[in-house]
């Protein structure tokens, strides 16, 4: 009887085919439950290191508007990488600044960090104290030595 056809049909080979059936799925659910572990394993690893190295970014930022409101303009100036200012002459930042009308704006929120190589990049709404108009600005900020300095400022159209 070895070997004959019927042997296909009986219940030891459907229970053997039912295990075997019954581990392929339990492997496949076990390696989704570990890819999605190793993924959000990631997304939280990426947070945490965007919250740590994002550090000093919110001062700065203070600092910069409070040198602005107090007419300290060189000072402010001063906050920005080499590399803004040579692109960025202080006439020109000046005129940019004078654009921006920022006497009018009272309120500061600040977005959501994103990371681009080694710079951060922020987007802040300005928001007047009517709340009936708002300015966004993209900031990028790069570290030079142990400090964040500003390398772009840009309306955000």
């Amino acid at each position: 009887w070895y070997g004959d056809h019927r042997d296909l049909h009986t219940a030891y080979r459907r229970q053997r085919q039912m295990c075997i059936r019954d581990r392929v799925k339990d492997i496949g659910i076990k390696a989704l439950l570990v890819g999605g572990a190793v993924l959000v394993s990631f997304w939280t690893f990426n947070a945490v290191k965007l919250v740590i190295s994002a550090r000093g970014i919110n001062p700065l930022v203070r600092k910069f508007f409070d040198q602005i409101a107090a007419g300290r303009i060189d000072a402010a100036y001063g906050l920005t990488t080499k590399t803004y200012k040579t692109h960025v002459k202080r006439q020109d930042f000046l005129k940019f600044l004078a654009s921006l009308n920022l006497n009018k704006y009272r309120n500061l929120k600040s977005g959501r960090p994103r990371v681009q190589e080694d710079q951060i990049i922020i987007t802040l709404n300005l928001k007047s104290e009517d709340k009936q108009d708002e300015l966004p600005l993209d900031f990028t900020f790069a570290k030079t030595d142990n400090d964040w300095k500003i390398d772009r400022i840009a309306k955000v159209n």
